[in-house]
């Protein structure tokens, strides 16, 4: 399947987990792909390299403006531009409000969603010079429903959500589509973290925790994998979703049926 071939896709927060298997899925439809992250990038390289298209990884700290203009200007000048855009990237602080560290907050808003709006407006010129490009940011089902104590990762996935209709409205006539995608549970490291955070203060093992966690929100009691997000996002980025504008598209096993 080469239904991407010739076009580049940029993947933040692709050297594991969801971006990854976004990066790798991308790459065995044709796209050349550019990978940011701080995980393995060797590891990551390899994973997407053996699918044959060009791949090539750029270290930008996405709380950094500067360092996000940097990228863009890597992407310009290794692949002439960005056609798919995916903004995965994220991190995640817990705590009650009233005792949430203020640099965590502006940590959280800054990486989460302040670095979509940066890679979406540098990305634009050059996708609507060529009249065809796919915007896919990864929200969350925070994005559209809240929990507690995660006041600054649901604020920045809701702000996510906003900001992915509002460039949908403003690409509506032209060949770019933006959509975000709201994945439920996803084993990627930042979950692992809380599961193994909640096993500790418990005293329980990790597999109970992991089946409370599911339990807790997820009705399907499994996780979602990056290989369905990747799949989900290949869609978005195909001819059959010219006309997905704007969408908030919820995988999150029964979460938000609630």
């Amino acid at each position: 399947m080469t239904i991407l071939k010739g076009k580049t896709a940029l993947v933040t927060g692709s050297t594991s987990g969801i971006g990854l298997g976004i990066a790798t899925t991308l790459a065995e439809a044709g796209a050349d792909v550019l990978l940011n992250g701080f995980g393995d990038v060797d590891a990551a390289l390899a994973a997407v390299d053996r699918h044959g298209t060009k791949v090539r990884h750029h270290g930008a700290d996405l709380g950094q403006p500067d360092q996000i203009a940097a990228m863009m200007a890597f992407a310009a000048q290794e692949f002439g531009g960005v056609d798919i855009l995916v903004n995965n990237a994220g991190i995640q602080h817990v705590a009650p409000i009233d005792a949430f560290p203020v640099e965590r907050w502006d940590a959280v808003l800054a990486l989460n969603l302040s670095a979509a709006f940066h890679t979406i407006r540098l990305a634009l010129p050059y996708m609507k010079s060529r009249n065809w490009g796919r915007i896919v940011n990864i929200a969350s089902v925070h994005g559209l429903v809240a929990s507690a104590d995660k006041s600054a990762y649901v604020a920045a996935k809701h702000g996510l959500v906003g900001l992915s209709k509002t460039v949908a409205l403003e690409t509506a006539r032209t060949g770019v589509t933006c959509n975000a995608i709201c994945p439920g549970w996803v084993k990627t490291p930042l979950v692992e973290q809380q599961i193994a955070a909640r096993a500790r203060a418990q005293g329980i093992a990790v597999e109970t925790a992991e089946a409370a966690l599911l339990a807790e929100k997820q009705p399907s009691g499994a996780f979602v994998t990056p290989a369905q997000l990747g799949a989900l996002a290949l869609f978005l980025c195909s001819d059959a979703a010219a006309e997905v504008r704007g969408a908030a598209w919820n995988m999150d096993g029964g979460w938000t049926a609630q």
